[in-house]
């Protein structure tokens, strides 16, 4: 049975965290949850604390001070290593991501190296989301495939399930992006490496509670990304 881990970076998710944690692990018996935390004011990483004290499958990184998404992630994929972990999961803390999809990656992880879900295949699966920031987000996927050519429908989502060999294949300390520039570095690296990737369709649903991390400055950095990666692999350096 694969060892699996699923990461969660927190930032002010106290509303959601008590009740996400047991979602996941009720989907499989061989999970478990790595919560990162970047010092959230609410209270999130103390209410892990007390979750991870009575079950063993919980675990908890507590950074101090607010250092995104990215390198919540890279934390994250280094304890996945040196723990041995088989797969690999990104997820968010704010249920957009269902828990229940968990199971269908695993199946498909089976027959390839990066399982990524997808709200832009069979139709458009977004709920909740304002038509303005449902066109950014589309058509900001459409450029990442003409200037890229990674060829997926949603390069810039963040459910993916990986497999431990692709995380150890790609440099992580060279790995300083958030936001959605970290969602197609990650996936174009695997890509240009040669690395088998799988689309699924999921249903996004927009955050229950909390704020949204979305600002202008992750908009930017991922714009600047695509055209550092096109040109970073002509030259084969990634």
């Amino acid at each position: 049975m694969l060892k699996v881990l699923v990461i969660i970076p927190t930032y002010n998710e106290a509303q959601n965290i008590t009740k996400l944690v047991p979602c996941v692990l009720n989907q499989a018996p061989n999970l478990d949850i790595l919560v990162v935390d970047d010092n959230s004011p609410d209270g999130t990483a103390g209410l892990v604390r007390d979750m991870k004290d009575s079950d063993g499958h919980i675990h908890l990184i507590e950074r101090p001070a607010k250092m995104g998404l990215g390198t919540a992630y890279v934390a994250g994929f280094r304890f996945a290593i040196e723990n041995s972990y088989d797969c690999v999961f990104e997820m968010d803390a704010d249920f957009s991501h269902d828990p229940k999809e968990i199971p269908t990656f695993l199946k498909n992880i089976e027959n390839c190296d990066l399982v990524l879900g997808s709200r832009y295949i069979k139709g458009v699966r977004v709920l909740n989301w304002p038509m303005q920031r449902l066109l950014l987000s589309y058509s900001a996927n459409v450029y990442t495939r003409i200037i890229t050519g990674l060829p997926l429908h949603d390069a810039t989502g963040g459910f993916k399930c990986y497999r431990r060999k692709v995380l150890e294949a790609i440099d992580l300390d060279k790995i300083k992006s958030n936001g959605y520039a970290f969602q197609i570095e990650m996936s174009f690296k695997a890509w240009k490496k040669g690395f088998k990737l799988l689309e699924i369709p999921i249903v996004f649903l927009d955050r229950r509670s909390g704020d949204s991390k979305m600002s202008k400055n992750i908009i930017y950095e991922a714009a600047f990304m695509l055209w550092k990666l096109r040109f970073r692999g002509l030259l084969r350096r990634l």
